[in-house]
């Protein structure tokens, strides 16, 4: 099992609200997500607004996430409102 882990840093004139709402609407959509969360920063001011963690089953599973249309489109607005963006996919 894989969890890919993404944050990202928004512009601060940015509201995210609608890259959220359209990336957490992907689980469920693209079949080889096993599980998904997104969720913002409790802490006001810190390092990274926001973070998707998603479980799938192997790597491959991953990159056809990343390249599934919906997925790019979705990613799309976030590249128009963010900052920065880190991501790490681990083996559990």
């Amino acid at each position: 099992m894989i969890r890919h882990i993404v944050m990202w840093k928004f512009r601060e004139d940015a509201d995210p609200t609608e890259f959220l709402t359209r990336l957490a609407a992907l689980e469920g959509k693209i079949d080889c997500i096993r599980a998904m969360s997104v969720k913002r920063s409790a802490v006001p001011g810190s390092a990274y607004d926001a973070v998707l963690i998603a479980d799938f089953d192997t790597l491959e599973d991953v990159a056809r996430y990343k390249n599934d249309p919906r997925h790019v489109e979705v990613s799309a607005l976030c590249k128009a409102i963010r900052t920065d963006r880190r991501a790490i996919d681990v083996e559990l």
